[in-house]
């Protein structure tokens, strides 16, 4: 079912947005599952719909970060390990967003959009939190790697709102150092997450297609801005912006439950 102009107007400015913010900062998906929402998309559909409308912006990321893409030597696990098991979490977290009914999920939403606003604002000290941490020898046992790993590809699959920052934390907590490889690795997975997540999503029918086609090609230009005027926005404000946006988002969603 096609939207109306209005609905079609507000989407785009949403997905234009939300395009621009993961470029420079991240939390587009603040912008995308409320818009959809608004606009009178089921909540399961509607998170669905806005993760394929952020897809194409995680692959462009990946690729311009190509010659950083490495398993730092403390994780403990090569790079064909971190996409299995990334893309064995992002399915099972996609399959578990199926069989969440829609006034379920309606519930949670404003819940995880807190957590994932926390996630954002407290990132920095989360990561200053993970990498004081580490051990000495800055490894992790192998399985507690692979484990954790899964655990955040469910999250992801499931609701990736905060993902990046959870990203940086887990990479620091296993011992990485170089913050360029950890960000280029955080965008490998998060293009594998919303990948399988994806498939998944449409296997199952949940995604409004007209939505999603115009909301990516919005976002990917708002992208290409947002990377184009990150140099002229104090990070700080960002911050702040994105950390006000989830707050609303949040208390918007707690008074529709």
């Amino acid at each position: 079912m096609w939207p109306s102009v209005t609905e079609v107007l507000w989407l785009l400015g949403a997905a234009f947005v939300a395009g621009a913010l993961n470029a420079v900062a991240g939390g587009g998906s603040f912008l995308t599952l409320p818009a959809l929402v608004w606009t009178g998309v089921p909540p399961v559909v509607a998170n669905a719909t806005g993760t394929v409308a952020l897809l194409p912006g995680y692959m462009a990321s990946v690729w311009g970060q190509r010659q950083d893409v490495q398993a730092p030597p403390g994780l403990g696990l090569g790079l064909r390990a971190v996409a299995l098991l990334s893309l064995l979490g992002g399915a099972l977290g996609a399959i578990l967003l199926l069989l969440t009914p829609n006034a379920t999920f309606s519930r949670i939403v404003p819940w995880l959009l807190l957590v994932a606003t926390a996630l954002f604002a407290f990132g920095p000290r989360l990561r200053q939190w993970a990498s004081g941490t580490t051990g000495t020898e800055g490894h992790a046992a192998h399985w507690r790697v692979g484990a954790g790993l899964l655990a955040v590809g469910v999250y992801g699959g499931y609701f990736n709102g905060g993902l990046g920052i959870l990203l940086l934390a887990f990479w620091s907590l296993c011992g990485a150092m170089s913050l360029h490889q950890m960000n280029a690795l955080k965008n490998l997975v998060s293009a594998l997450l919303a990948a399988i997540a994806v498939a998944v999503y449409a296997a199952g029918g949940v995604v409004q297609w007209p939505q999603a086609l115009f909301m990516m090609l919005a976002a990917t230009a708002g992208g290409y801005v947002g990377a184009r005027l990150v140099r002229r926005i104090p990070p700080s404000w960002l911050r702040l912006g994105i950390v006000l946006t989830g707050l609303v988002m949040a208390a918007l969603f707690f008074a529709r439950a």
